[in-house]
C-alpha cells in the first residue's frame, strides 16, 4: 500500500471535487467544509491507513436546473475518465437519483445524490457530493 502525506492527500481530494464542480456547472451557493481523513475499515488504528473524504454540496438552485446537472454528470464523467458503477435511485425512502463513480485508476471515488425539495419538505433542493480517496498509509 502506498505511503502519502496526509495533507497531499486532502488537497488531491479537493481538486478533484473541483473537477466534478466543473462538470456540473451549476451555479449555486457550495457548502464545502473541506476534505478530512478518517481510517479505513478492516485495518487495525495501529496500521495507520487512512482515505480523505471530501463532502460537499450545491443549493439555492431550481430543481430543474438541478436535475440538468445530474444529466451533465452521467455524460461528462466517463468523458473525464471516470467509470460509473451505479446510476439509479439510493435506499432513501425519497429514492433518490445518485450516481456513484470511480477514477479511472481507482485513485478516488465520488458519491452524488440530488436531494429534491419536492420530496424534502421546506429544504432547497441540492446535490449532495461526496469525493473518497483510496486508502493509503500515513508517513
Amino acid at each position: 500500500m502506498e505511503v502519502r502525506d496526509i495533507d497531499a492527500v486532502k488537497a488531491e481530494v479537493e481538486q478533484t471535487s473541483s473537477r466534478i464542480l466543473e462538470i456540473m456547472a451549476l451555479k449555486g451557493k457550495v457548502d464545502d467544509a473541506g476534505a478530512m481523513t478518517s481510517p479505513c475499515a478492516n485495518y487495525d488504528s495501529s496500521e495507520k491507513v487512512y482515505r480523505a473524504r471530501h463532502p460537499w454540496s450545491v443549493y439555492q438552485v431550481p430543481v430543474a436546473e438541478v436535475e440538468k446537472s445530474m444529466d451533465r454528470l452521467r455524460a461528462g464523467l466517463p468523458e473525464k475518465g471516470w467509470a460509473i458503477v451505479m446510476a439509479g435511485v439510493d435506499g432513501s425512502v425519497a429514492k433518490s437519483p445518485q450516481i456513484v463513480a470511480e477514477s479511472k485508476g481507482k485513485e478516488f471515488a465520488v458519491d452524488l445524490r440530488l436531494l429534491d425539495e419536492r420530496k424534502y419538505g421546506d429544504d432547497p433542493s441540492l446535490i449532495e457530493v461526496t469525493v473518497e480517496s483510496s486508502c493509503y498509509r500515513s508517513e
